[in-house]
C-alpha cells in the first residue's frame, strides 16, 4: 500500500515571499521526494474567478461573500489537487490555505467561528508555515499593482491575526526578513526535520 504524502501550507501577508519560498521550497524538496506546488485562489474555475473578477475590482466584496468563495475554491482545489496527490504519496506545498481566510476575513469582521464552518471540510494541513514580516516592509516589497487588501491598515489587522494563530500553535512562524536564500534554507531545514518524524 502507498505511503500518503503530506501536506505543507505556506501562509504570509502579500510580499512576504511566500509564493517565492513556497516555490524555492518545492525545487530543493524534489531532489529527494516527489513534491508538488499548488496555490489558493486556485487554478480551478472558483479560484479563476476569485483572482480576476474579485481581488483586483473598484471595491472589496462583503466579507462573508468572500469567504463563502474562498471555502468553494478550498473543496475544489482540495478534491481535484491536494488529495490525488496526496494519494499518490505526493509532498503538497500550498501558497495560501484556510489561514488566509481566517485572517482576511476575520480581520474584516467576519465571525471566526462561522469561517471555521464553512470551511469544515477543509483538510487538516500537516505542517503549516507563516512567514513573519511586519506590514510596513511587505507594502514596501509590493511594487506591482496592489489588489484590495494591500493597504496599511488591511494588512496590520491581518497579521495580528495570524500571530493568534501562532500563539495558538496552529502555525509555526519563520523570520521573513531573512535574505531569500537564507529563508530558504532555514524552510527546507524546518521541512525536512518535520519530514523526518512524519
Amino acid at each position: 500500500m502507498r505511503k500518503r504524502g503530506a501536506f505543507i501550507v505556506i501562509e504570509g501577508l502579500d510580499g512576504s515571499g511566500k509564493t517565492t519560498q513556497a516555490r524555492l521550497l518545492v525545487k530543493k524538496l524534489q531532489r529527494s521526494h516527489n513534491a508538488v506546488y499548488t496555490t489558493e485562489p486556485s487554478v480551478g474555475k472558483i479560484g479563476s474567478f476569485i483572482r480576476e473578477r474579485c481581488l483586483y475590482g473598484e471595491k472589496r466584496l462583503d466579507s462573508a461573500v468572500e469567504a463563502l468563495l474562498f471555502a468553494a475554491d478550498r473543496v475544489e482545489h482540495i478534491q481535484n489537487e491536494v488529495v490525488p496527490a496526496l494519494n499518490e504519496g505526493k509532498l503538497v506545498v500550498s501558497d495560501r490555505y484556510v489561514y488566509s481566510s481566517l485572517a482576511y476575513q476575520g480581520s474584516a469582521g467576519l465571525n471566526i467561528d462561522w469561517i471555521n464552518v464553512i470551511n469544515k471540510h477543509a483538510l487538516k494541513p500537516d505542517l503549516a508555515i507563516f512567514i513573519n514580516v511586519t506590514p510596513e516592509i511587505v507594502l514596501e516589497r509590493l511594487n506591482r499593482k496592489k489588489s484590495i487588501m494591500e493597504n496599511l491598515e488591511t494588512q496590520r489587522a491581518v497579521r495580528q491575526l495570524y500571530l493568534k494563530f501562532v500563539g495558538k500553535g496552529e502555525l509555526v512562524s519563520t523570520d521573513g526578513d531573512l535574505p531569500v536564500a537564507e529563508l530558504s534554507d532555514a524552510l527546507i531545514a524546518r521541512v525536512l526535520k518535520f519530514l523526518e518524524r512524519f
